[in-house]
């Protein structure tokens, strides 16, 4: 495996793997056996991100609170099952789907189609959950499950959370809707008994369990694991993260979480906003010009990440769906949303959109 031979070639420490389809394909899995240290889990961990059904179950057999739900195979067996739900209703699509794979269904008609849409292939019908959604990161090293950060995300492309679902168009964190009361609850009844299930079924968990939670009147209840960072949560939560996160990682790849100090955040605020091509999160305009990239990164406390830039004759273009990510750091989550959004103001790209509202719920409760 290239990946393999590239660490043995730099006499890599330590490898990160980042995104999930290398996870469910079984990078992990060969760096490990050549020896290599790695933070990310095996193949048969990650189908906890790779499948909705593998997760459902287990949430089912250990008591793991999230919605009721059917797994089915065919549409003809996804329409009967809707007669076992009310609306509205959660289709999901089984497998990987770059965090685009789920419709929530306001009306019959709409969970039809989404099944027709689908065709025929496993996919989860799932009761739909009241309340709001919270992102909850844990590091795990096969046995310690250890709180690292929280965030909230957005997930719908259009302003105020309309239209269809994206892989995230902004983030941030912490997310003071999870308390601390609440961040307990989600590690001790949700977090810690999968990482338990995992290692009992011998396939110990090992990297970061990202868990999508929604905060219902019966307490936090999961809506799906991922099992790396994800953006733009990612962009959001690493600048607060403080001490030295590569030491956090490899003690995760060594299962030595035990040993060390627990994860400590640097108590300030963060606000990620994504830049998309147009036609996102359909099919996205390419090649669009990018300029003043520096001028956004001179206001202060921000950082641009590239997500889908190129370098060509023109200069810096866009070569993928969501393009850019911009964060803004501050002591407050007003300053740093502030920041974020001065540093947009600098970018010229015509063939580029973001909301406007990223964290309008929480300016909402602190206006309140």
């Amino acid at each position: 495996m290239a990946v393999v031979e590239a660490a043995r070639t730099n006499t890599i420490d330590l490898v990160v793997v980042g995104p999930e389809a290398p996870l469910v394909a079984g990078v992990a899995d060969a760096l490990r056996a050549a020896g290599i240290a790695v933070f990310g889990p095996n193949a048969a961990a990650a189908q906890l991100e790779g499948s909705k059904g593998f997760t459902k179950d287990l949430c089912r057999a250990n008591a793991i609170p999230t919605a009721d739900y059917e797994r089915v195979d065919t549409a003809r067996e996804a329409r009967a099952a809707l007669d076992n739900f009310g609306i509205p209703v959660v289709i999901k699509a089984d497998g990987l789907a770059a965090g685009k794979g789920v419709t929530v269904a306001i009306t019959r008609d709409e969970a039809e189609a989404a099944i027709e849409a689908a065709g025929d292939g496993p996919m989860v019908i799932e009761e739909f959950l009241q309340g709001e959604e919270a992102s909850l990161f844990a590091l795990v090293d096969g046995e310690t499950a250890l709180f690292l950060a929280s965030a909230q995300d957005h997930k719908r492309v259009g302003e105020g959370d309309t239209g269809p679902n994206t892989g995230g168009m902004g983030a941030y964190a912490p997310a003071p809707v999870l308390s601390d009361e609440l961040r307990a609850q989600a590690m001790d009844e949700i977090v810690r008994p999968t990482a338990e299930a995992m290692a009992r079924n011998g396939t110990p968990f090992s990297g970061v369990l990202y868990a999508g939670l929604m905060l219902t009147d019966e307490g936090p209840k999961l809506i799906e694991y991922n099992v790396r960072f994800g953006d733009p949560e990612c962009e959001a939560i690493m600048p607060l993260i403080d001490g030295d996160f590569a030491e956090l990682l490899h003690a995760v790849a060594e299962g030595r979480l035990a040993e060390i100090e627990p994860p400590q955040l640097t108590g300030e605020h963060a606000m990620t906003v994504v830049v998309a091509a147009q036609g996102y999160p359909g099919t996205p305009t390419s090649g669009g010009l990018i300029r003043e990239i520096e001028a956004a990164e001179q206001v202060e406390g921000v950082t641009v990440f590239h997500a889908g830039t190129a370098l060509g004759d023109r200069g810096l273009v866009a070569k993928g769906g969501r393009v850019l990510a911009v964060t803004g750091v501050a002591e407050t989550f007003a300053n740093a949303r502030a920041r974020a959004y001065r540093a947009l103001d600098q970018i010229d790209f015509a063939d580029g959109f973001h909301r406007r509202d990223i964290g309008w719920r929480e300016l909402a409760r602190e206006s309140a």
